[in-house]
């Protein structure tokens, strides 16, 4: 398969322009991004809570993390009656300054509204045959899911929430998403970080990935728990290849998927040329 094609697909899910969305501020510090529908929103209803200066918008809670968690959390619930938030969760991710010190959290579905950074685990599951090929495990979701069903997804991939840390978070979701026990994830050791960014029809899509890769002994097969996944599938990397191209992937899976078949070496050479694709967010994220 032509390299241009996959270089082509994750260009055209990585690049990100945000020129019409407003810089959203907690005090000195820029941590969303809010779109003009947003932004037309929080300042014509929300005036006790969000205030422009110029082309910024600012958050005027102030106080304890519990304060601003509560402020945030009650603007929340009225844009839920509003009818302005779906999915809702009743699931709290975590806002954090630069530095990793948390802020405040707040439910989920209210995180891509402001442009807020969320993270995720996701796992490639790993499986080397007796003739020596490596297989790849992927997911299909749920014909059931509200968002993205049916799609391929990695073996496993799901949101840190408040309060968890990476590895418990890893320990619950490859658990629930694939039957994989604790003792299998126990030393597992993050392969690569990657930041997804794009506009969705919420706002912004902003969440930093925190891939393991995890090799899974022959006869070890996934198995989800929680009806989220309707079927495990262990592929040749060809095929993996096939349907990242096709766009049967979500979108943040085809980040992870890629990345790992460039360090598994399935392009050779350009395998570079994809992870510099696949890390051109985080890239830009990290060098500002």
């Amino acid at each position: 398969m032509p390299m241009q094609r996959v270089l082509d697909y994750l260009a055209r899910v990585t690049q990100v322009d945000l020129s019409a969305f407003s810089p959203l501020y907690f005090g000195p510090t820029q941590l969303g991004w809010v779109n003009a529908e947003w932004r037309a929103r929080l300042l014509a209803g929300e005036s006790q809570l969000f205030a422009a200066e110029g082309e910024r918008l600012c958050c005027l809670a102030e106080g304890s993390y519990q304060d601003i968690s509560a402020a945030l959390a009650a603007a929340a619930r009225r844009w839920q009656a509003a009818g302005w938030l779906n999915g809702w969760r009743d699931e709290n991710f975590q806002a954090c300054r630069e530095d990793g010190t948390p802020l405040f959290e707040l439910e989920r579905a209210a995180f891509r509204p402001l442009g807020l950074t969320s993270r995720a685990v996701h796992l490639n599951g790993l499986s080397r045959m007796a003739d020596g090929e490596v297989r790849m495990w992927l997911g299909r979701r749920s014909p059931h899911k509200a968002v993205d069903p049916n799609r391929m997804d990695n073996m496993v991939g799901g949101g840190v929430a408040a309060g968890e840390t990476i590895a418990t978070a890893r320990a619950r979701e490859g658990w629930e998403e694939a039957g994989l026990s604790a003792a299998l994830l126990a030393e597992a050791r993050q392969d690569t970080l990657l930041l997804a960014e794009r506009p969705v029809a919420r706002g912004l899509h902003r969440e930093w990935l925190h891939v393991f890769d995890i090799w899974l002994p022959l006869g070890v097969v996934p198995c989800n728990q929680d009806g989220e996944v309707a079927e495990h599938c262990c592929l040749p990397l060809a095929e993996v290849e096939s349907l990242l191209v096709a766009g049967r992937f979500m979108i943040d899976a085809a980040l992870v998927a890629a990345d790992c078949l460039a360090r598994l070496g399935y392009w050779g050479e350009d395998g570079r040329l994809v992870r510099a694709a696949c890390n051109r967010a985080a890239a830009g994220c990290l060098s500002e």
